[in-house]
């Protein structure tokens, strides 16, 4: 029965308290990162205190889930910082008291402020985001001239994407445009293409003026083709100077709501999910209508259906009518007319083929889009459990409170987070990745995290041993080890030089003799070092023999002694022979011949190295040997 206990109480105080500074501080650095975005929006409009007011009231609002987990993240890692830092943590399991014990209370919280933050972002969360987009395009359209980007589409004028390549502070004047209106339906969508051009507002500030220079106006016109038709309307105008009216309120309004609402960060799961079925419903339709089209254009003739139209072909074909002659018998007028009207009807294809895709590739990422935005509102949500078993754990380990190393660990934790999801994000909004695999992707990347440092912390397991972490990538990386033999502060028996000047004459005699038996400074068989198991017994026999001498010597009171022994190298007993102790792990390397090649040259090079240890200890060992003889005679007259 869970009781709620002294300790659970002060946990949860000591949590909480924190949590509530550190939640405003990331919601004001979220805030002030998410201004940066829209300052332009904000600059040089004349906003009045209570339109800026609500814009960062809403702003605030929309970013309260992304702070509740970073929130969460620093409180409960300086938290247990602090505990650890002060001994309480260690009186703590002393008292036999685990850490997940101790951590039960504010898995509790966790859990509720992860039902808060998925409670907001599914009920408070869509309508902010709405409010704010409405607030935004409100102040988008007070002076749309000036908020035109460089290098992307803007869809701030009703019913118009604008593209511009290039824009002149100065003069105003835009270059490189491109336009794409819809007049309607989709049948009458337009794209306008100019070399430079200006935007202006008109006096009463409800209308844009458009003036475009040396363009072309390409437009769809099937809502008027007539039925039956073997053709389909186009309209294409070739202009040096174009003046277009564009219906726009310049006055600062409340914008329309209804495009802003069909968004998917305006909705619910529950209408995310009732949406995306008339959604794909409607999208399956325009394929159909897509599909319907194609076919009408390859066979136009409505008295001529599909089988009759292959017929003649297959027809024609066994007659063996040769085209190119029929052409060649035409007159020059009547050769430039029929080339006319095929580059025509192949441009006019082309068009509409974009403007399809375009269509389709938009009707696609509104899918994903509703998709992706319903299972974000679970993985934001998740994101407050993983990062306080993140957090808690690591505030455990490092025992250091305050705000210095918790901040960088934090930033560290929510970096990595961030990047993993909004690859994913981006990814799969592109169609690159699947929604379920974008989506999660941080969250998996995280969770193993997560519990790795929960079980560690739990069992007192040592992680950032950076001593240990050295080591490994030391011998890795094939780095050398290297020695560190100082005087004894306190000695009970002195070396037995005797017997270690007898070892060290062996591990001579032996290296002689290795290096008469194997060619080390020779190209190894690939086959015997990826596929044939065994260990160099002769050398690890020698390095056994050489470093019971050196520990026995490391007694001795001698200087000279002591700094000849530093000079012995730490041999690496099977790095010469294979890369790995393991034989299946050697099998596999060699099978993947990039992978293989590398270890093998590594190989190459520890023999290298073996060669040169080994010359380097027998000239040690006739430099320690004549001193080794000298206090072994001072022993015997000592004795």
């Amino acid at each position: 029965m869970f009781r709620i206990k002294k300790l659970d109480i002060f946990i949860a105080k000591q949590f909480l308290l924190l949590f509530v500074g550190t939640f405003f501080i990331c919601q004001f650095v979220l805030m002030m990162q998410f201004l940066w975005r829209y300052v332009d929006d904000l600059i040089g409009k004349g906003l009045s205190l209570a339109v800026l007011a609500q814009f960062f009231w809403y702003m605030g609002l929309m970013l309260l889930p992304q702070a509740l987990p970073l929130a969460i993240l620093l409180s409960s890692l300086i938290a247990f910082g602090n505990l650890g830092e002060s001994s309480e943590l260690t009186a703590i399991k002393a008292a036999g008291i685990s850490l997940l014990q101790t951590m039960r209370s504010l898995i509790f919280i966790t859990l509720i402020i992860t039902g808060v933050s998925f409670y907001f972002q599914d009920v408070i969360g869509p309508e902010a985001n709405k409010s704010f987009g409405q607030l935004l395009l409100s102040m988008k359209q007070k002076s749309p001239e000036l908020e035109i980007p460089e290098g992307i589409f803007y869809d701030g004028i009703p019913n118009s994407n604008l593209y511009v390549q290039k824009k002149d502070l100065e003069t105003g004047k835009l270059y490189g445009i491109m336009i794409y209106r819809q007049n309607g339906s989709y049948d009458d969508h337009a794209i306008i293409l100019a070399d430079s051009g200006m935007l202006q507002s008109t006096a009463e500030k409800k209308h844009l003026l458009l003036t475009l220079w040396s363009g072309e106006w390409f437009e769809n016109m099937r809502s008027q083709d007539i039925a039956g038709s073997a053709s389909v309307p186009y309209r294409r105008e070739t202009f040096g100077t174009k003046r277009i009216i564009l219906d726009f309120d310049g006055d600062f309004s409340l914008a329309d709501i209804s495009g802003i609402s069909a968004s998917a960060k305006a909705k619910s799961i529950r209408r995310i999910y009732h949406d995306l079925d008339s959604i794909r419903e409607f999208n399956d339709s325009v394929a159909h209508a897509f599909y319907r089209d194609a076919s009408y254009s390859a066979f136009p003739k409505p008295q001529m259906d599909r089988k009759e139209s292959l017929k003649a072909v297959a027809a024609a074909a066994k007659k063996d009518v040769e085209f190119d002659s029929l052409f060649f018998r035409l007159t020059a007028e009547q050769k430039q007319s029929i080339i006319k009207q095929a580059t025509d009807h192949a441009r006019n294809t082309q068009i509409d083929l974009e403007i399809k895709s375009e269509y389709s590739r938009m009707l696609n990422r509104n899918d994903r889009l509703h998709s992706l935005e319903a299972l974000g509102k679970i993985t934001l949500a998740l994101s407050c459990i993983i990062f306080f078993f993140i957090g808690a754990p690591l505030g455990a380990i490092i025992r250091k409170g305050g705000l210095g190393v918790p901040v960088i660990v934090s930033v560290l934790v929510f970096i990595v987070f961030y990047i993993f999801d909004n690859t994913g994000f981006r990814m799969a909004r592109e169609d690159e990745w699947t929604v379920w695999f974008g989506r999660w992707l941080g969250t998996a990347v995280l969770s193993p995290i997560a519990i790795f440092f929960t079980y560690k912390a739990n069992n007192d397991s040592v992680v950032f041993n950076i001593d240990m972490y050295k080591q490994i990538a030391m011998r890795m990386l094939g780095l050398r080890l290297k020695r560190h033999i100082t005087r004894k502060e306190v000695i009970i028996e002195d070396p037995k030089y005797d017997v270690d000047v007898n070892m060290l004459r062996e591990v001579c005699d032996g290296i002689v003799s290795y290096n008469e038996r194997h060619k080390l400074i020779r190209w190894p068989n690939p086959i015997k070092v990826f596929f044939h198991a065994g260990d160099d017994q002769e050398i690890e026999h020698i390095n056994e023999m050489l470093e019971t001498a050196i520990e026995d010597l490391g007694y001795s009171k001698d200087r000279i002694i002591l700094g000849e022994l530093n000079n012995y190298p730490i041999i690496a007993t099977h790095a010469h022979t294979r890369p790995f102790r393991r034989k299946w792990l050697n099998v596999v390397t060699g099978l993947v011949l990039p992978l293989g090649i590398f270890f093998y040259f590594r190989m190459i090079r520890f023999r290298l190295r073996l060669y040169k240890d080994l010359r380097a200890i027998r000239q040690t060992s006739e430099r320690i040997i004549p001193r080794a003889l000298e206090l072994a005679a001072e022993q015997k007259r000592t004795a």
